[in-house]
């Protein structure tokens, strides 16, 4: 860094911030990453603000608070009510009372309208998340990569950001398999880091790693180890093609 140059402020926004960016963050550039949360057609309304009289306390895994202007809820499943505090659930915009909420709809007419609710009251951002008793909100995954097991409901980010704390990860990524008992399983796919070689011993690991640090029920059922994951041009993991490619192994091996 030219001399007389000093970083004082990090931000993260675009893809989750997983633990393993602030422990590199704090030893190398000497502060924390703030994650955000925005989209096109809103801009950010959720924010890990820098402002002092915003700023609060950095919590693991949070994509922070409202920015003023903006208010968001995570609603139910089941009906279009926010949820309780730490309640899996699709995370919304209040268009009433958020006064920065412009946008309406696609340059085509009625484009737009399943990511309103039917009221009109809140515009749907298509992630699935969950909120504290703080306020400050987590994202969990999109909500068609939520996996749903035996009547859980996981996101794979969560999973994903205790795998990558292990040494031997590089990358990762989880998707919902499908299974005739409880409906799906949870798989990992991790791309391991060089002089690291793949083994069931090295699985097994992996699978206590989850259980012992996130969920005992919410551990990879399967651990495949792959040289990459599939990616859009602008880096983002591709999980609908996992999920496809291992439906099409699952139900070539039924055939056989």
């Amino acid at each position: 860094m030219p001399q007389g140059l000093r970083l004082e402020r990090a931000s993260s926004a675009g893809e989750p911030l997983t633990p393993e960016v602030n422990e590199w963050a704090g030893a190398a550039l000497g502060l924390a990453v703030h994650d955000h949360f925005g989209q096109t057609e809103v801009g950010m309304p959720l924010a890990n603000h820098h402002h002092p009289e915003l700023a609060r306390p950095l919590k693991t895994g949070s994509m922070g608070r409202p920015v003023p202007g903006w208010s968001l809820a995570v609603l139910a499943d089941e009906n279009d009510e926010p949820t309780g505090p730490d309640v899996l659930g699709r995370v919304a915009i209040d268009v009433v009372a958020s006064s920065l909420m412009t946008f309406r709809d696609y340059q085509i007419p009625g484009q737009s309208a399943a990511k309103f609710t039917a009221d009109g009251r809140y515009y749907l951002t298509g992630d699935a998340g969950r909120v504290d008793a703080d306020g400050d909100f987590f994202f969990s995954s999109r909500d068609d990569d939520v996996i749903i097991m035996a009547g859980y409901r996981i996101g794979p980010f969560e999973i994903e950001s205790v795998l990558a704390q292990h040494p031997a990860v590089a990358e990762c990524s989880v998707i919902g398999a499908p299974d005739d008992v409880r409906g799906e399983v949870i798989e990992a796919y991790v791309v391991l880091r060089d002089g690291h070689d793949a083994s069931p011993d090295l699985a097994t690991e992996l699978q206590l790693l989850v259980k012992t640090r996130y969920a005992a029920h919410a551990y990879p059922r399967t651990i495949h180890f792959i040289d990459a994951l599939p990616k859009t041009p602008s880096g983002k993991t591709q999980r609908y093609l996992l999920r496809s490619r291992r439906r099409t192994e699952l139900a070539t091996r039924e055939t056989q």
